[in-house]
């Protein structure tokens, strides 16, 4: 779908949520979650069964990468254009009714402490009811697993800005959705970064030509090096499976 179908798909998600007594959590409705694959996330689906098992049961999976769309058109099921994580978030919280609760996981404390202060002055009408920054590891720790579930719970969030980066936040999502219940959860990466303003996007006209990941590679060669360069590797095998899968269902 197009970014103004999904900011509407998921602004009336969090409406259904408005009047809902929270008094039991067992009869909230089940989480529903947005996840965001580029291509680095296509390549890890090819070999990581947990974040296969994430996105098949994730409530709704959009395009954040243009090398996905290209694809699309290449074996003629064309997605109508990108939309990013990045897009999608501040789209959903200017779009959101107010006093629609958000709580923000991820990022730095110093980064995660910015963003709120930004969307106070940008989205008035949203209300920040809470924000951690959980250490690194913090998803191997059933402690902290819980720590942070119970937290969400306790701020009675309707929406949740997740940004671990990938595959981490997707992964801890599924793995807790139970434990959101009566939330809509946005797995949107370094979102956080950008609503705080400590990482900048690339120009409008990167972003909408293709070449928004060389503005990012630039600004952080050390760790996207690697990361694109493999990637690159696995494009024909991607290509391939594309290919087989349009041949069969021909």
């Amino acid at each position: 779908m197009t970014k103004d179908q999904a900011v509407t798909l998921v602004v009336s998600w969090l409406d259904e949520l408005e009047h809902l007594d929270r008094r039991s959590a067992e009869a909230l409705p089940p989480c529903r979650y947005v996840v965001t694959p580029n291509l680095d996330h296509a390549v890890l689906l090819l070999n990581d069964k947990a974040l296969r098992q994430a996105y098949s049961e994730a409530a709704l999976v959009l395009a954040d990468g243009m090398p996905l769309v290209w694809a699309s058109q290449l074996f003629q099921r064309p997605l109508p254009e990108r939309v990013t994580g990045s897009d999608l978030a501040p789209e959903v919280l200017g779009a959101a009714r107010e006093g629609t609760k958000v709580f923000f996981l991820g990022a730095s404390e110093a980064s995660s402490k910015k963003a709120v202060e930004n969307v106070a002055l940008q989205f008035p009408g949203i209300e920040v009811v809470g924000r951690l920054s959980p250490p690194f590891g913090f998803e191997n720790s059933p402690e902290w697993s819980q720590k942070i579930a119970e937290q969400i719970a306790e701020s009675k969030a309707q929406l949740v800005v997740v940004g671990l980066g990938a595959p981490k936040q997707e992964i801890w999502v599924h793995k807790h959705q139970h434990a959101m219940r009566g939330t809509v959860v946005l797995c949107v990466g370094a979102t956080i970064d950008f609503l705080a303003g400590s990482v900048k996007r690339a120009p409008a006209w990167a972003q909408k030509s293709g070449v928004e990941w060389i503005h990012r590679l630039l600004s952080d060669p050390r760790r996207l090096a690697r990361r694109y360069g493999k990637d690159a590797l696995y494009v024909p095998r991607l290509l391939f499976r594309d290919w087989s899968f349009s041949r069969r269902g021909s």
